[in-house]
């Protein structure tokens, strides 16, 4: 008998649908709230958005858990850093940071893809990092299982210097068009939104 997993060892992970994007006064990071393994829903509350700083957080796809215990971590240090420094961490170096942490785990990886964004002296800004910790800087990204169904909208609505509003919509759009598609993704979204007042988090439910 052929054991579905070893046919499909992408079926039991997790999947997701996470989206972040540029916009002229701030960044928007947002990520459905479904948490599944293969075909069970395990949460419909699940949250995949997660503050790092005053001004920066991240949304990641993947192991709850793993993201946690890397949000967690990434965080610890930002303070650390604010404390000793008398300066508050860069986004880039936030990103940096994750991604030296995932380095770390390459042999024993941590199974989160992750966009990490922000704002500070440089203005707003946006990373995408996969598992082993590559960092690529982009004005909008998407990850997770719905990610390819995500970003064609990403691209064909994302224009510079769009407004907090416009971008919201854009990204709700996208989420919307993955979770039509994608059984892993599903049940709502959340936001957070960062700009230079501060970092504000919303959520709508369907």
């Amino acid at each position: 008998m052929i054991d579905e997993r070893a046919q499909y060892p992408y079926y039991y992970l997790p999947g997701a649908t996470t989206v972040g994007v540029v916009c002229a006064n701030g960044v928007i990071l947002a990520s459905e709230k479904r948490v599944s393994y293969g075909s069970m829903v395990v949460s419909r509350g699940g949250k995949k958005v997660f503050r790092i700083a005053d001004k920066i957080g991240a949304a990641c796809a993947g192991l709850v858990s793993d993201m946690q215990m890397l949000v967690r971590e990434v965080e610890a240090y930002a303070n650390l850093f604010r404390f000793e420094a008398k300066r508050p961490l860069s986004v880039r170096s936030a990103a940096k940071l994750m991604s030296n942490l995932l380095f770390r785990r390459r042999l024993f990886p941590l199974l989160t893809q992750t966009v990490v964004g922000g704002i500070d002296d440089e203005g707003p800004s946006l990373y995408a990092l996969d598992i082993l910790g590559s960092v690529i800087p982009d004005k909008y990204a998407a990850v997770g299982s719905g990610a390819e169904i995500a970003v064609g909208l990403l691209e064909e609505g994302y224009k510079d210097g769009m407004t907090i509003e416009e971008g919201k919509s854009l990204v709700t759009r996208s989420i919307k068009s993955a979770i039509s598609r994608d059984i892993m993704s599903g049940d709502g979204i959340d936001f957070l939104i960062i700009t230079n007042e501060g970092m504000k988090e919303e959520s709508i439910r369907f």
